[in-house]
């Protein structure tokens, strides 16, 4: 029943006091600052390791996953948590490398960044670009999807649920960085209580239908029922070939997927940015681990939906969209437990939905405001112009997100495809720019620009060339009308190495015409890790290694 009971709305606005109350009292708390818009936006030097791994998570996991990874669990199955699982591995390396080079250079914002190490064209265009990307693809998405998750477990209507999740998300994101990341603890707390109690829920149903009395029974019952869906690494064959291409999620196009956007994200490295590199780094394992668990809370209730869904048992024999999986099984949980999944989910939604309107509101108030239009501006003055922007974009998202047809297919591989078309180019700029200290600003224009040509290229191919001879080496797999496609992930792989030829030929010809070039200041001492993390990271690279070895 799509509804909740008076005590499921009681939970509800317990949690709602709660998370408001503890924010506010974080605001009140925060000493002034002499550099106010920092403090705002970056919460120097404020936040504990354990605010910034939970804030990080906060940030990531919302209803792209919640609702549409669960989906994806549904239509492909475990292999979906590779996204989650590369995660864990793709954070070590950012701490080892990427966030050092980010504090010893003192660079805030990745269009500072691209500034410092380029140009203020090419931070420019990128700071434009981001904005959009963020508004656009990332908040309508967060938005959409989250108010999809409501709607069906609340009954409220789709546009009243977005308008609520942006109108709390606004409340958390004018307290500053530092409110969303104390904040952010208490939601990864009831992100995982709530998970933990679907996930039970989902093992449960299964179980009590085939007739088991236990929740181990049940896994294994839904292994038995569907063991196509237990599979990291999908064949050639597999249908689901296209949206996860066999070993490209362990030696391609899936490191580009996890490097650029926890390494050159301003979204999720913002987190990081105000502390310093021993902090950060904990913060950033502490991450790490808690994105083992997630495959748990997200994939495997999709997967024992599906399992149901076969057998057409109950409400699951009537779901047609794979993204209505998880708000199905939401509606399944007692009363007091469901209010209490439903303010995890709503949780999830409005911690990423804050995360997220303050990089829009940091990049455009930091890059484009101060540079453009008023480089004298004061901190109080930033500060003001930061939270008009937290407001406007919220609103812009509102009203663009029903229009973006994120209904008609899997909400978390859409999302991923169409990040996707210019990801490697900024990838392969970041990357460059960072470790070879020749690359010049035109190369970097190159990815940018080029890398996105060379994406919708690739995209719009198979319509003017039969592909279908790439299939045996397994580049190329038949849609459901019969067209040969190459895999979104093998055509980012591709896109970045063209990317990182470009960049190297440009830059091999600038150099020797005696260019000036404004390279960051990289000391391999700078990667060195304290014992703590080495071991720490071994035991994650371990526990990787078991889960791909026991379900390849």
């Amino acid at each position: 029943m799509n509804t909740l009971d008076t005590k499921d709305y009681i939970v509800f606005l317990i949690y709602f006091v709660m998370v408001a109350g503890y924010g506010w009292w974080i605001y009140k708390k925060k000493k002034s600052s002499s550099s106010a818009s920092k403090d705002y936006f970056l919460a120097e030097g404020s936040l504990t390791w354990w605010a910034i791994g939970a804030s990080l998570i906060s940030s990531n996991i919302s209803a792209e996953q919640f609702v549409g990874m669960s989906g994806s669990g549904f239509k492909i199955g475990l292999a979906i948590a590779t996204y989650e699982w590369m995660a864990a591995l793709t954070l070590i390396i950012v701490a080892v490398y990427f966030i050092p080079v980010y504090l010893k250079n003192k660079i805030y914002t990745m269009p500072q960044f691209l500034n410092q190490r380029y140009n203020s064209t090419v931070a420019m265009v990128m700071a434009v670009f981001w904005l959009l990307l963020y508004v656009v693809v990332n908040l309508t998405s967060i938005l959409y999807l989250g108010a999809i998750a409501v709607s069906g477990v609340s009954g409220i209507d789709l546009n009243w649920a977005m308008i609520g999740l942006a109108v709390f998300a606004i409340f958390i994101t004018l307290g500053g960085m530092k409110v969303i990341g104390y904040t952010s603890v208490v939601q990864v707390f009831f992100l995982v209580l709530g998970g933990l109690a679907t996930t039970y829920i989902a093992l449960d149903q299964v179980a009590e239908h085939f007739g088991n009395s236990t929740l181990l029974g049940g896994f294994k019952q839904m292994m038995t029922s569907a063991p196509e869906h237990f599979h990291m690494i999908l064949p050639k064959t597999d249908p689901n070939y296209l949206d996860l291409p066999g070993l490209s999620v362990l030696i391609g196009g899936m490191w580009i997927v996890n490097l650029n956007y926890w390494g050159c994200n301003q979204y999720i490295v913002q987190r990081a940015l105000g502390a310093d590199l021993k902090t950060a780094r904990t913060g950033i394992l502490f991450a790490a681990f808690l994105k083992l668990l997630m495959p748990v809370l997200i994939v495997l209730p999709g997967i024992a939906a599906f399992v149901l869904f076969k057998e057409k048992s109950g409400d699951f024999a009537s779901i047609t969209n794979p993204d209505k999986s998880y708000p199905v099984l939401l509606n399944l949980l007692p009363v007091g437990l469901k209010g209490l999944s439903f303010a995890a989910l709503s949780a999830a939604v409005v911690a990423s939905l804050a995360g997220k309107v303050n990089s829009i509101a940091t990049i455009f108030t930091l890059d484009i405001y101060k540079n453009v239009f008023n480089k004298n501006a004061s901190e109080k003055n930033l500060v003001i112009i930061g939270k008009v922007t937290v407001v406007v974009s919220m609103i812009l998202g509102v009203v663009i997100a029903p229009h973006l047809g994120m209904d008609k297919q899997g909400g978390f591989q859409y999302i991923q495809e169409y990040t996707g078309f210019v990801s490697p180019g900024i990838f392969a700029m970041f990357i460059l720019g960072f470790f070879w200290k020749k690359t010049t600003s035109n190369a970097a224009l190159f990815a940018t620009i080029g890398g996105f040509v060379f994406s919708v290229i690739l995209k719009v191919l198979p319509g003017l060339v039969n592909l279908k001879f790439l299939y045996p080496i397994g580049f190329a797999s038949p849609t459901a009308s019969g067209v040969y496609e190459i895999p979104f992930l093998d055509r980012m792989g591709i896109v970045f190495v063209v990317c990182v030829v470009g960049m190297y030929i440009i830059s091999m010809i600038e150099n020797r015409k005696g260019l000036r070039i404004n390279a960051l200041e990289v000391d391999t001492k700078m990667f060195k890790t304290n014992p703590g993390f080495i071991i720490g990271s071994l035991i994650i690279t371990g526990i990787l290694a078991a889960l791909y070895i026991g379900f390849w």
